[in-house]
């Protein structure tokens, strides 16, 4: 089996690699990636790619047809990740998140690749009153990364994908440990929050919902995707991924994480102006398709293994919402710095790319 992970030097990537090593030993697992964040490594012993037979560096818009000779599967992670980023670089969002991900799509189908794997998202739903959202459900995206996930979906849905299964795992918010670790999640920045200043600092009101999932059963899902028949869920499937026990308001987070580490206090900002991103996450069809590989790792774990994380590398950054840790913070500081330009390209030659 050959599988290509485009956005292998990401969050999510840094802990797909060693999944997909140990779930599928033989395969041949090859990562493509601009590498804005592979300086960004949380006291890895040793890089993460080390779990892959090979790392090309690319932009995703400029991904090259011959790189899907004999690929069984692609496992499509690369994004702009987030809402402040989204915001900041509306365009740029929508070229690499929708335009990139649809031609990627449709010259996978071409080449006969077998799975082509989407990191969607639940933000899609945006503000959503009333039950959990099901995925019959209208969406209602308030950002341009939401949008951008609902393109991809609409545009797998209008193109011919011919023989080609196509999944879009529609993640509940990631938390949790990783190699590459980012700190501008909610639960990841509340224990970064705990760990260095002793104190959380929530945002909003704490009212929001939330759905959660940690980066490990992310990994766990996306293996169940790339082995999933059309059979089960059919040949084109969108599917919200999560558990239901995984719908949280923000405040019980920071309460979770503040009984996790003694001492730390928590300070919600009662006056500020409503959080209308708030939904919460229907995932009964992911339990009723995907028995074996429901998400195992509990909120109380993912806390856990955040604090030891943090504790174990020395971290005590108080100011860390201005550190690498941040993804818009990273992108800011490359552009200052006069090596990314506007349209998130890598200024200069070949070699400063890599």
């Amino acid at each position: 089996m050959k599988i290509l992970i485009t956005g292998s030097m990401g969050y999510v990537g840094s802990v797909l690699g060693r999944h997909l090593r140990a779930t599928f030993p033989a395969a041949e697992l090859i990562g493509y990636d601009q590498s804005f964040f592979g300086h960004c490594l949380t006291n890895a012993s040793a890089l993460p790619e080390v779990f892959l037979d090979r790392q090309v560096f690319g932009d995703v818009r400029d991904l090259p047809a011959a790189l899907l000779t004999g690929v069984d599967a692609i496992v499509h992670l690369a994004a702009i990740s987030n809402d402040p980023m989204g915001s900041k670089f509306e365009a740029a969002t929508n070229d690499i998140n929708a335009e990139a991900s649809i031609r990627i799509a449709r010259m996978a189908a071409e080449a006969g690749v077998g799975h082509f794997i989407f990191a969607s998202s639940c933000s899609m739903y945006g503000y959503a009153e009333g039950g959990p959202r099901k995925e019959s459900d209208p969406t209602n995206p308030l950002t341009a990364y939401a949008r951008s996930k609902i393109g991809t979906e609409e545009g797998l849905r209008r193109m011919d994908i011919g023989s080609m299964n196509a999944t879009c795992l529609r993640f509940a918010t990631a938390c949790g440990m990783s190699d590459r670790l980012r700190l501008d999640l909610v639960l990841n920045d509340f224990v970064a929050c705990a760990v260095t200043a002793g104190e959380i600092t929530v945002l909003s009101d704490g009212s929001p919902w939330r759905p959660l999932i940690d980066v490990a059963d992310m990994a766990r899902a996306i293996a169940w995707a790339i082995e999933r028949p059309a059979s089960n869920g059919g040949q084109l499937l969108s599917v919200n991924v999560g558990s239901d026990q995984w719908n949280y308001q923000v405040r019980d987070l920071a309460a979770a994480v503040a009984a996790a580490i003694p001492g730390t206090r928590v300070s919600i900002n009662t006056d500020a102006p409503p959080d209308k991103r708030s939904y919460k996450v229907d995932f009964g069809l992911y339990r009723e398709i995907a028995p074996g590989h429901q998400p195992q790792v509990t909120l109380d774990q993912s806390i856990a293994r955040l604090r030891d994380g943090l504790v174990g590398m020395g971290f005590a950054d108080a100011d860390f919402r201005n550190s690498q840790y941040m993804r818009l913070k990273t992108l800011e500081r490359l552009m200052a710095a006069g090596r990314l330009a506007p349209d998130l390209r890598w200024m200069g030659s070949v070699a400063g790319r890599a």
